[in-house]
């Protein structure tokens, strides 16, 4: 599978010849089976068309702050939906602005909203390239942590020979291909999510349950996959959505039934992560008719679920097992009890008192558990970085 698979590349254009690359560039990243969207500097449109670039990427193309409609462009979202932001062409320009912090357009004003890692791909005149101004910007932003395709030797649109074309499209392919198997951490391995509620029947219409949305685990799930692991998720009943991925999701709604699941993947798994909101207790028996509500009160016996983490704990054979922690106080103390409990190698703990974290919500507040370290804890972030957080720790143990 190539490592571009579903991976979101947004195309950042700015004001220079090289711009008319960016055609074939985005027509070889589409056909490696990326997801490309386009967003230019206002002067680039004089460079290459907004129509043709919206036909190659199958997307809206944005150059303005305002769109035409009087809405705008939301430089913040095209921040948060990428992988991947590539500048390419990078001109002088625009460099200087990077290196400064100065914002005047929209593309400048998504390179500062990024979440995700900036690449560039400078292109400019030989003795702009090589001016020491040009070069101290470079070093700068790299050490913002912008990533640099260095310009290569050759012909340039002054007719000028030497340092500063931008780097052809396929090179610049091959580059981002290396980058992403290098952050591929979790190539080869399988891993075994939980997630969500169970819901323990009482009657054909109702049940017993928890306020678990499975978010958490989701996001572990599409984390896992975008570092190249082999996912299964065991699923509670939930509206999230896995679409896009190659996860392979298995639903189920009691605790029983993802018992089974867990237990039945358990061999061929190298890490398993039991983030699932389980249901402590089942009731003893379930009517086969809905109960009427004749009586002023009912009582419902109920019986202890088994507990899947400390039943996989125990079996462990050498993997590498994750536990979740929700707590209300003594919340270190007591997920280290649970961590030696349930024999796993990892607890990741959250409390309702962070006013952050807690079911339903898109934000977590964490902090790690482990035998061998001092507990770390994360500040507040959404569940998608929570998710690399947990993985990344994984991976730099299991690797």
């Amino acid at each position: 599978m190539s490592v571009f698979k579903d991976k979101k590349i947004l195309v950042a254009i700015t004001a220079g010849i090289a711009a008319y690359k960016t055609t074939f560039l985005i027509r070889l990243l589409i056909k490696e089976g990326a997801e490309v969207k386009v967003i230019l500097t206002p002067d680039a449109t004089a460079f290459v068309s907004p129509l043709t670039l919206s036909t190659l990427s199958k997307n809206t193309i944005a150059y303005e702050f305002n769109k035409a409609d009087g809405t705008w462009n939301n430089h913040v979202e095209y921040g948060l939906w990428a992988d991947i932001m590539l500048i390419a062409p990078l001109t002088a320009r625009t460099l200087s602005s990077m290196a400064t912090g100065y914002c005047d357009n929209l593309v400048l004003g998504t390179y500062l909203s990024a979440k995700c890692p900036v690449i560039v791909a400078p292109a400019m005149d030989l003795d702009m390239y090589q001016h020491p101004t040009t070069q101290r910007n470079l070093e700068l932003i790299q050490t913002y942590g912008n990533i640099i395709i260095p310009a290569t030797s050759g012909e340039l649109a002054s007719g000028l020979s030497g340092q500063g074309r931008m780097e052809e499209p396929e090179n610049i392919v091959e580059f981002l291909r290396a980058y992403l198997s290098s952050s591929l951490k979790l190539q080869g391995k399988k891993l075994l999510i939980s997630a969500g509620p169970t819901y323990e029947s009482i009657d054909p219409v109702r049940f017993i349950g928890n306020h678990s949305s499975g978010k958490m685990g989701f996001e572990l799930a599409k984390a896992a996959s975008n570092m190249g692991a082999e996912v299964i998720l065991v699923s509670g009943p939930s509206s999230q959505s896995v679409e896009g991925f190659p996860i392979q999701r298995i639903d189920v709604t009691s605790a029983l039934e993802m018992l089974d699941a867990m237990q039945n993947n358990f061999d061929e798994s190298d890490v398993v992560i039991m983030s699932a909101a389980v249901s402590d207790y089942r009731p003893q028996d379930i009517a086969d008719q809905k109960i009427k509500k004749d009586l002023d009160e009912m009582t419902i016996k109920l019986v202890k679920n088994p507990d899947i983490l400390h039943t996989l704990g125990h079996i462990k054979r050498k993997k590498f097992i994750v536990g979740f922690a929700l707590e209300t106080q003594n919340a270190i103390e007591n997920a280290k009890s649970k961590l030696k409990r349930k024999n796993v190698d990892l607890i990741v703990l959250n409390t309702l008192e962070d006013a952050e974290a807690g079911f339903g919500k898109d934000t977590n507040k964490v902090t790690f558990i482990t035998q061998e370290d001092q507990p770390q804890q994360f500040a507040a972030k959404s569940k998608e970085g929570v998710a690399k957080d947990i993985l990344n720790y994984i991976a730099e143990k299991i690797n």
